[in-house]
């Protein structure tokens, strides 16, 4: 497995980084099940594993933790924060509060007494991105964190982190973790570009588009029967009906075919798209099963050449998100009516 030199922090991490978003209740609830799962990734030369207090309200950072037992050393450990955990509206979000508290929460669910990136996971309106700092400021120098980052943070909340980062004397994000695949190209216009001009690591998630990549979506029946729950809780996600997600459905089949044609399956294809951008310093895999990781493994080396580049271009213009729900964070002024109307 190749690595890369996370950002500006001299970590080095390998190209592929086990996501553990589906060890615990919402994905795979066998704890010993996942824990082979976490273990043949590190066997296979993966040694960044990440993970969120969300992820099955904290059961993914305990699975984790079990794992890592042992090995804790040899592996770059992230989490994140930000999510609500409990009906309390300050059990959750950016505040220095909230941050203080969670950290050592999630470091007791880890098993360790620290982790190597802790990242906020999406941007809070509510907070001063000073006071959240500020926060991570003290949590580095306590040596309870060793590098802080971001996620899923539109291009101008990146760039005001780093400013008052460089005003307030606080620690810099060093890496952003936005959402990237072939259908969700968004990032592309400004997000990448913003990252790589601060000498950020950029740890992208979502490489199979939550499945539409996987090769297991071939018609609009398949996207209703085989999408499950998410049909009903995301249809502007998954409902074949919606033209964006028609488009969707008509990209596949063309990537698809585009995959055969060079002599991979789809979901090799859509990985290695990933990780031959240039700002990326490791591709996020969210496995749930063993099949599932031992697929992924079997296309790390896999690369695409020019040509197959440029075919995906047409078929997926650079920088256009099919369905813009893909990109995950909807500036509040568009979600709130009440920030644009008197």
């Amino acid at each position: 497995m190749k690595r890369r030199i996370l950002g500006g922090t001299g970590i080095s991490v390998s190209e592929y980084a086990l996501g553990a978003m589906m060890f615990g209740a919402i994905g795979n609830p066998d704890h010993d099940d996942s824990v082979r799962i976490i273990h043949r990734a590190l066997d296979a030369g993966i040694n960044f594993v990440d993970t969120a207090d969300i992820y099955s309200d904290g059961e993914s950072e305990e699975i984790v933790g079990k794992a890592l037992k042992g090995r804790r050393d040899d592996v770059v450990l992230a989490t994140k924060a930000h999510g609500s955990m409990g009906p309390d509206a300050n059990h959750g979000g950016n505040s220095r509060r909230w941050l203080v508290r969670e950290l050592e929460n999630s470091l007791r669910r880890l098993g360790t007494d620290h982790v190597d990136l802790y990242q906020i996971h999406r941007p809070d309106p509510t907070t001063d991105i000073d006071e959240t700092l500020g926060a991570l400021t003290d949590l580095v120098r306590a040596g309870k964190i060793r590098a802080v980052g971001s996620s899923t943070f539109p291009a101008e909340q990146i760039v005001e982190a780093q400013w008052v980062s460089e005003r307030r004397g606080h620690v810099r994000m060093r890496t952003e973790q936005p959402p990237y695949s072939i259908l969700a190209r968004g990032v592309e216009a400004a997000v990448l570009p913003t990252a790589q001009k601060y000498g950020m690591g950029v740890l992208t998630w979502g490489p199979l588009s939550a499945g539409w990549l996987s090769g297991r979506y071939t018609t609009a029946s398949d996207v209703t029967e085989r999408g499950g729950g998410r049909v009903s809780t995301e249809g502007h996600k998954f409902d074949p009906s919606l033209p964006e997600n028609a488009r969707k459905l008509e990209a596949v089949g063309a990537l698809t075919k585009l995959a055969a044609d060079a002599g991979l399956s789809l979901p090799h294809l859509a990985v290695g798209f990933v990780r031959a951008h240039p700002a990326v310093t490791s591709v996020l895999i969210g496995p749930r099963t063993m099949d599932q990781l031992e697929s992924l493994l079997d296309g790390a080396e896999a690369t695409l050449t020019a040509d197959v580049l440029d075919r995906i271009d047409e078929i997926v213009p650079p920088g256009t998100d099919l369905n813009r729900a893909d990109s995950y964070y909807l500036p509040p002024a568009l979600e709130d009516p009440a920030l644009r109307r008197r």
